[in-house]
């Protein structure tokens, strides 16, 4: 049965709804465990190496979750793909506060990928958004999903301090506070998701598309449609590009800045301030590419990318100013190229080959950005900032040529 566009549009809304409140929730437990899983296995361990495979063990669980978060969407939807995402983090969080209260950082360790599940449902849910989306404004749905994680992105570092205050005083272990803080927050995710998401907005597009062959994709089929879609690979590629280039030149720069001795307050500032650039102006973005294409604001995005990377690599590790420009600049192209580049990998694939898709481009995003973070450690151990800037520029231009002379080809009159 094919719904009629009234039905639709009244669907969508409540998706939207839904997914916003979930991505708030959820923020708030994965921005939560980021600000403190390095400094609590650290401690736990007495080792700082151990510090940094905690953020790895993250990471891998993330890009892991993304390929089980897919699948499953592809065979039953989006609202048991999601709810399992966020109760497998719960699961996660709640497994990361026994090991802390046991003092025990090889149990952390092996909780964290776990809690990882729950990162890989928020980017998932970006998606989930444009499932029913009319094309003219499939980006917006898309942006305005990625702009609630702003809220749980801000709030979930500054309740890290107080839970740890609340879990004293409950008689627990102060540490633990901010994991039951992660665990709470995606329980109410998955519950939420799944009495809120109904009807399941990809089977309903599905429904609506007569496409009953979802539960039968393979992942051989969705490469070689990639491989067959220009669009769809430039998609992905403004995807895993602005993740690359952010997260290499985002880790290193407090690195930078303590180099010349900057104040750790005035560190963080700058990375509040690149978190703002980050999600911020996802509704703009996701206006400027239903208006002016997808392409357009790709490379519009692998120029804010190339302009920030400048930026980065004339500032001296004291130039406060310059790095903080630089790094909003930084958020903004990446920004931008998640939300043009994830419209058009979703609308360049038939429907059933839609989830398969974007979890590929997920696990990409994620795998590519931990060895983007190791290559950026490795430049700058080995030359310096400035010259991690100028690779990160060499990385961009191509893209910023393909995607300006696919533009360029797209305006020209048939």
């Amino acid at each position: 049965m094919v719904l009629h566009p009234v039905d639709t549009v009244g669907v969508q809304r409540r998706v939207l709804s839904v997914l916003a409140v979930t991505q708030v929730l959820g923020g708030v437990g994965t921005a939560t465990v980021i600000a403190v899983n390095t400094l609590v296995a650290a401690r736990l361990s007495g080792s700082e190496t151990v510090g940094g495979a905690a953020t790895t063990a993250l990471v891998l669980g993330t890009a892991v979750a993304a390929v089980l978060v897919a699948r499953v969407a592809t065979r039953l939807g989006r609202r048991p793909a999601l709810t399992l995402g966020y109760g497998v983090g719960a699961l996660g969080g709640a497994g990361a506060a026994a090991a802390v209260a046991a003092g025990s950082a090889p149990g952390l360790l092996a909780s964290l990928p776990l809690a990882g599940a729950a990162t890989a449902a928020g980017l998932a849910a970006r998606f989930a958004a444009s499932d029913l989306a009319a094309p003219e404004r499939r980006a917006r749905a898309l942006g305005t999903v990625v702009w609630a994680t702003t809220v749980g992105a801000v709030a979930g570092p500054n309740l890290a301090g107080p839970v740890q205050g609340v879990a004293d005083g409950l008689g627990l272990e102060p540490a633990t506070g901010p994991f039951l803080l992660c665990t709470s927050a995606f329980v109410l995710a998955a519950v939420i998701t799944w009495v809120g998401l109904r009807p399941d907005p990809l089977l309903l597009a599905r429904s609506a598309t007569d496409d009953t062959a979802g539960a039968a994709v393979t992942g051989a089929q969705v490469r070689a449609a990639l491989r067959a879609s220009p669009a769809a690979l430039l998609g992905l590629g403004g995807i895993v590009l602005g993740h690359v280039v952010m997260v290499g030149l985002m880790s290193m720069t407090p690195v930078h800045m303590d180099h010349g001795g900057t104040a750790l307050h005035v560190v963080g500032l700058v990375i509040s301030l690149h978190v703002a650039g980050m999600y911020a102006l996802s509704p703009v973005f996701g206006w400027l590419a239903d208006r002016a294409g997808r392409v357009r604001v790709l490379a519009l995005a692998a120029a804010l990318l190339a302009a920030a990377a400048t930026v980065c690599a004339l500032a001296g590790p004291r130039s406060t100013a310059l790095l903080g420009v630089g790094l909003v600049l930084l958020g903004l192209g990446w920004s931008a190229g998640l939300i043009a580049g994830s419209t058009l990998l979703t609308e360049s694939l038939p429907v059933a080959l839609r989830p398969r898709a974007q979890g590929l481009a997920d696990v990409t995003m994620n795998v590519s950005g931990a060895v983007g973070s190791i290559a950026a450690g490795l430049v700058v151990a080995g030359a310096s900032f400035a010259a991690l800037g100028v690779a990160a520029v060499v990385l961009v231009v191509p893209y910023l040529l393909a995607a300006g002379s696919m533009a360029v080809r797209a305006a020209r009159p048939a």
